[in-house]
């Protein structure tokens, strides 16, 4: 795992642009055992995020657990700031910002999914928000004919002004992200905004940050572990009217997002391949 730029020192300015209600927002998802879900239901409850933070504590001692500082490392790694406003003011000085679900500007479909992200880190034009998404999808180890077919549908779908949403992995992802990076293309990755993975992507991700837009959910400076995966490939889903399988093995990640995609209602749609190539075989699913 590779940053994608170098890093600019996070400063006193940039932590001093976040409101309140940011801090409070992004320390309350970044606490101990807080969800998606959980979030919501805090929020529903007590109105804000700053009068839920207040209240978790005694809701903890009373549910008989123990709280770590608010705004701490959720999911472990020692890369994960442990202070919000740092963490804005690093995602701040590296080009990108926050939105959260309750904005104004955060995407529309993706918030009508239980478990849509309460932060997500962004870098690009958010605009492409606003316009109808489909996610491609396939394997990393993808045939040369099924890249090569990836690629032109994805540039006939930006040329008829639909987004295409993938995860910036090898293969037909990146494939799907060429493609459309003219027309329009929104890259979700596992890790954090910052952190390129795989490494071979550096210049995709650059790209797509610069004339599309990039997004994550993980704290920024996370690696992407195995867990995070399925998460993102749920924002890839939830972000689109529908799904294309291009090229995707029976157990893969590429069925997992088709099948977020078909329980959340929305289309799901399948590339014919070789009966003969495994690769292919997902896709008959």
């Amino acid at each position: 795992m590779t940053a994608l730029f170098a890093r600019a020192a996070p400063t006193h300015f940039a932590a001093s642009l976040a409101s309140a209600d940011d801090v409070a927002r992004l320390r309350l998802i970044r606490s101990d055992n807080i969800g998606p879900v959980t979030y919501r239901q805090l929020l529903r409850r007590f109105g804000t995020a700053g009068a839920a933070l207040a209240a978790l504590p005694d809701l903890v001692r009373r549910g008989g657990g123990a709280l770590r500082a608010a705004g701490g490392g959720g999911g472990g790694s020692a890369r994960i700031a442990t202070d919000a406003e740092a963490e804005i003011a690093a995602v701040t000085a590296f080009g990108g910002r926050f939105v959260f679900v309750d904005d104004a500007d955060y995407p529309f479909l993706l918030a009508r999914t239980e478990s849509a992200p309460p932060p997500l880190a962004v870098k690009g034009d958010v605009r492409l928000f606003d316009r109808p998404a489909v996610a491609m999808v396939g394997a990393r180890n993808s045939s040369a004919a099924a890249v090569r077919f990836a690629r032109e549908l994805a540039a006939e779908l930006a040329a008829n002004d639909l987004v295409v949403v993938s995860g910036l992995a090898r293969g037909i992802d990146a494939a799907a992200h060429w493609g459309a990076l003219s027309g329009g293309t929104i890259g979700v990755v596992a890790g954090g905004l910052d952190v390129v993975y795989p490494p071979e992507n550096a210049e995709l991700q650059g790209r797509t940050a610069a004339e599309g837009l990039v997004i994550a959910e993980t704290a920024f400076g996370t690696s992407p572990q195995a867990r995070h995966f399925p998460r993102r490939n749920r924002i890839i889903a939830g972000l689109c009217v529908g799904t294309v399988v291009v090229e995707g093995a029976l157990k893969s990640g590429s069925l997992i997002t088709a099948r977020i995609a078909a329980e959340a209602g929305r289309e799901v749609m399948a590339v014919p391949g070789s009966p003969l190539d495994p690769r292919a075989k997902g896709a008959t699913r």
